[in-house]
């Protein structure tokens, strides 16, 4: 596998009037292409900062980030925008669905961006929305789901632009104990097929579904290790999640 993060001596500094903190102390981090891991901490530990950073939604005052090869540590704004548009799938907590459209066109927005022809937008959303499990609900509004089922539209948001990283912050934040296994073992199935997927996560019993696992506090990476023996994929769960393999 070939790397598709690179981190070298990477710093965040934040200023505040005469104050300054320190919210990530000279990282150095590679993820390869395919892997799935998690990324644990304490509040205020750097996992956050570090997820913005990954997600190109701010930027290092120090350091490197190569991004699947690219530089974006010294992009421009716009630059930054385009490369969140086609390199990076983002999952959020609150799953950040637009209310007043159907899934559908939730799961288009991002092709939208990337200007894909209309044609082009309701074909592969209406493929990814049944690669997770919802082509009966295409025409429902978010509100009209549970809160799992919000998350596997955003899922396949994250996907449309067949981005070459998924990004997870919290994904299973709002959600109860079923929903969240459902949700993690969808990741460890996009990973078994290529995926590279990243998840921030406070929660021990999510870290555990997946293969690598990175610790931060105070800025810093405590510990970086490999999980020998990962949550498997439920049985129960294989029917619906094997139209992915």
């Amino acid at each position: 596998m070939d790397e598709l993060i690179r981190l070298e001596d990477l710093v965040k500094i934040y200023s505040t009037g005469s104050l300054r903190v320190l919210g990530l102390d000279r990282i150095n981090l590679t993820i390869k292409r395919g892997e799935f891991v998690a990324i644990m901490g304490h509040s205020g530990s750097g996992k956050s900062t570090l997820m913005n950073i990954l997600g190109c939604l701010d930027t290092p005052t120090l350091g490197k980030y190569y991004l699947d090869g690219m530089d974006v540590a010294s992009m421009s704004p716009n630059e930054l925008s385009r490369i969140r548009n086609k390199k990076i799938g983002f999952v959020f907590q609150s799953f950040n669905l637009i209310s007043r459209m159907t899934i559908l066109k939730n799961v288009e927005v991002p092709m939208t961006y990337a200007r894909v022809k209309p044609s082009e937008r309701r074909k592969r959303a209406l493929e990814l929305l049944d690669l997770v499990g919802l082509s009966s609900r295409t025409d429902h509004q978010p509100n009209e789901l549970s809160g799992g089922q919000r998350q596997r539209v955003a899922i396949a948001r994250a996907l449309a632009n067949d981005p070459p990283l998924i990004l997870a912050d919290e994904p299973t934040g709002n959600l109860d104990s079923q929903a969240s296994i459902e949700i993690m073992e969808l990741f460890a199935r996009l990973h078994r097929n290529g995926a590279t997927v990243v998840v921030v996560t406070h929660e021990e019993n999510i870290a555990a579904y997946t293969h690598r696992i990175i610790t931060f506090n105070d800025g810093r990476v405590i510990s970086d290790r490999i999980n020998e023996a990962p949550t498997e994929i439920s049985e129960t769960d294989a029917g619906l999640l094997g139209r992915m393999s």
